[in-house]
């Protein structure tokens, strides 16, 4: 069911994943820099449906080495992270938008942003 869009400069898949309520999306473009990955979340979240979710996780490997954002996703930031390493994919943002359903996930909110971040390589 995903829906290719997007959403600003980034390429974003949209309604993927439901369980118990939670709802996922997965988002990513070409990236450079910490500073040009948080002007892309920036226009990810002038969207207001991405502004108001619960967690825009992401992750980015560079040359200087990797960065990420949990935003209050604890460990979520390092999954997406481990994925674009073993794909050996560098220089690309990969984000991972959760809306909280009101029931706690437990780790099945870790296989989520897996699957997410899998979508989204499946799309390159």
């Amino acid at each position: 069911m995903a829906r290719p869009g997007y959403t600003g400069a980034m390429r974003t898949l949209d309604n993927i994943i439901s369980d118990r309520g939670s709802k996922y999306a997965v988002s990513g473009a070409p990236c450079g820099s910490d500073a040009e990955a948080k002007q892309l979340i920036k226009a990810l979240c002038r969207k207001k449906k991405f502004a108001k979710a619960t967690h825009n996780t992401w992750g980015l490997l560079l040359e200087s080495g990797p960065i990420k954002n949990d935003d209050g996703e604890s460990g979520a930031g390092m999954v997406i992270l481990r994925m674009l390493e073993r794909e050996g994919l560098s220089g690309h943002l990969v984000v991972v938008t959760r809306w909280y359903g009101g029931k706690h996930l437990g780790g099945d909110r870790f296989r989520h942003v897996q699957d997410a971040v899998r979508m989204y390589l499946d799309t390159l």
